[in-house]
């Protein structure tokens, strides 16, 4: 070997161990070997098992700040779900409650209609339904505004019916409304007759509404047969109302040493605050008012009763008359 040359290669006193192909052929086998053992003998299970509870706490640290954000996140989801569900059925709720409140006024409704109805089967006389727009604006009267007027056919002295009894009679016409004067006004009046004694009578509005009436039985003597709970109903007499009506109750009698008149006090049955449906009907015709006054019997004294001497005073309206 020439002086100059260096050898390069290793002395054999520090070459250790197999060559790298001797451990790529040895790894190999193993590798092969424990596969076909482990399918075969199922040899690594036990050493499977303890790497994977050697590594489980391991693997349980390092997911839980994955499973934290997607808790997260799906909490924040479910809470905007939760929020958007509860703004629905916040809104069905007020639907269902609107609905709710229309239903019971259809109902309340149709239960006032079907009583007009009832009471127009038993009503010969031709007329037409109406509504209660408002309260006239005067407030010296008690009178109510219909959406019913001369384009209907509707005239002055009309009587005006609700579901319960008379309500009142028209007094002005207008082309597409008319003004109804309630019984309980100071200048209305109306011949009535006790249903239980057939005796006859003026009762006149009381708008002060005294002992809680709103009606008043005036000019009846002190002797009268009149008693607490009669009913009073229409007469005929006059030519505007249809005998048989029913107009109100007596709730109060009291009988004066001073007058010769008892004070009779009646509370209407018509609805007369809060009147919504009416019927208008068209005032009696001369004939049928001398059929009416053809079955109304005579006193059989042949005298004239006080209340039909009533009826004559001066200073009175004639009743039904707007």
């Amino acid at each position: 070997m020439p002086l100059g040359t260096l050898d390069r290669k290793a002395p054999s006193l520090f070459k250790q161990g197999p060559s790298p192909l001797a451990r790529l052929t040895f790894y190999s086998a193993l590798a092969l070997f424990l596969m076909v053992a482990d399918a075969r003998f199922h040899v690594t299970e036990p050493v499977r098992t303890a790497i994977g509870a050697v590594l489980m706490p391991i693997q349980w640290v390092m997911l839980k700040p994955v499973e934290l954000a997607r808790d997260g996140a799906g909490y924040f989801q479910s809470l905007e779900e939760a929020q958007q569900g509860r703004d629905k059925a916040q809104s069905k709720m007020a639907n269902m409650s609107q609905q709710a409140n229309q239903v019971d006024l259809l109902m309340q409704e149709n239960a006032q209609l079907r009583q007009l109805l009832e009471l127009r089967d038993r009503i010969q006389t031709p007329g037409m339904a109406a509504q209660v727009v408002y309260d006239a604006a005067d407030p010296y009267t008690r009178r109510v505004v219909i959406d019913r007027g001369q384009i209907a056919g509707v005239i002055p002295g009309s009587p005006v019916i609700d579901a319960s009894g008379v309500l009142g009679q028209v007094t002005r016409v207008f082309p597409l409304s008319s003004e109804v004067t309630l019984l309980i006004d100071r200048d209305q009046a109306i011949p009535v007759r006790n249903m239980r004694t057939g005796a006859r009578g003026v009762a006149y509005g009381d708008p002060v509404v005294i002992h809680g009436g709103g009606m008043e039985l005036r000019f009846m003597p002190s002797n009268a047969d009149v008693q607490e709970g009669d009913m009073l109903s229409t007469s005929g007499m006059d030519g505007v109302y249809q005998p048989g009506l029913p107009v109100a109750k007596v709730i109060k009698v009291e009988k004066r040493a001073d007058s010769s008149f008892s004070r009779i006090y009646c509370e209407p049955l018509a609805q007369m605050s809060g009147a919504q449906y009416v019927s208008v009907l068209k005032p009696l015709t001369d004939g049928v008012r001398a059929e009416v006054e053809a079955e109304v019997p005579a006193p059989k004294s042949g005298k004239v009763e006080k209340t039909e001497k009533a009826k004559n005073l001066p200073g009175r309206r004639e009743a039904g008359r707007p």
